[in-house]
């Protein structure tokens, strides 16, 4: 059901009770808490093919600590401190002896400009299924909060949202597996090692996995410029947000199967008329954690 304009002068004077868009009273959604289906994959699904480099002290200290299998690590000769050593540590208790390389050795190693003293390479990234994050989200005895990238292309902007959700309690992060940022070196970077507390399931299709959550009782809201306020809408209960491209930003076929659009205002307007996707994703999983704390 399509979100509506909500007024609530109008709705106070009416003498009737005051409800937020999106959720109709009428409206019926299977409850989060029905049996798991069977056959629930108990384990990640899908194997990373090709490995994964990842640079940057933070990110391959996150990694570690997340227990990924580290295949190589260099690290800048004359480098010391408290992360450099534990990530020393870390790498020889999983059986991987650090190696020391000059700079010029670790630059030509590195993808990126500033790898930040330390190089590691990981055997695999494992995906996931949706269905691993509302079983996280049941087990834990939470309503399940999903990110729903629809085609976000700048790899630093899927980094920085997969490390937002995880801070602010999401319990998965699902992208589109064409078209669309995969898991790069840029993204584990920008995560800040967030990638790898994240469970991030791909698919080939945005458009049916919503219809999927809808089936298993969740609420589907979309970021669009022609929205209400965040503030406005129920985000509570059950929730996936739905985050669209840079530029293009949600699909038509998805923005329709969505119970809500939801707008940020823009206090200040001029020659900037939108939020670069990462901060916009920030502010509604904010104001979503804020309603459901609260």
């Amino acid at each position: 059901m399509k979100n509506t304009r909500y007024d609530s002068k109008k709705a106070e004077r009416s003498g009737k009770p005051v409800q937020k868009p999106g959720r109709p009273v009428s409206a019926k959604k299977a409850p989060f808490n029905a049996a798991p289906r069977k056959n629930t994959a108990a384990e990640p699904r899908k194997q990373y093919t090709g490995g994964l480099q990842i640079e940057g002290r933070n990110a391959i200290l996150e990694a570690l600590r997340a227990g990924a299998g580290i295949t190589a690590l260099y690290l800048q000769e004359g480098l010391g401190g408290a992360e450099i050593e534990e990530i020393r540590a870390l790498s020889e208790k999983a059986g991987v002896i650090p190696q020391t390389v000059k700079s010029e050795r670790l630059q030509s190693l590195a993808e990126s400009k500033n790898p930040q003293g330390a190089v590691a390479k990981f055997r695999e990234y494992r995906f996931y299924d949706v269905e691993d994050m509302l079983r996280d989200a049941r087990e834990n005895g939470e309503d399940p909060f999903i990110v729903v990238l629809s085609g976000i292309e700048d790899p630093h902007n899927f980094g920085a949202i997969v490390r937002t959700a995880c801070l602010l309690g999401a319990h998965g992060v699902v992208i589109r597996k064409d078209r669309a940022a995969g898991v790069t070196p840029a993204v584990a970077k920008s995560s800040a090692g967030a990638l790898f507390r994240m469970k991030v399931a791909e698919v080939t299709n945005i458009a049916a996995t919503l219809d999927k959550l809808k089936k298993e009782g969740l609420w589907t809201a979309c970021a669009d410029m022609d929205g209400e306020r965040p503030e406005n809408c129920d985000l509570r209960g059950p929730l996936a947000l739905v985050i669209g491209a840079e530029g293009d930003g949600v699909p038509r076929l998805v923005r329709e199967k969505c119970d809500m659009v939801i707008s940020i205002p823009m206090v200040q307007k001029g020659t900037v008329d939108s939020l670069n996707a990462s901060v916009a994703a920030g502010i509604l999983m904010y104001e979503i954690t804020r309603q459901r704390v609260n």
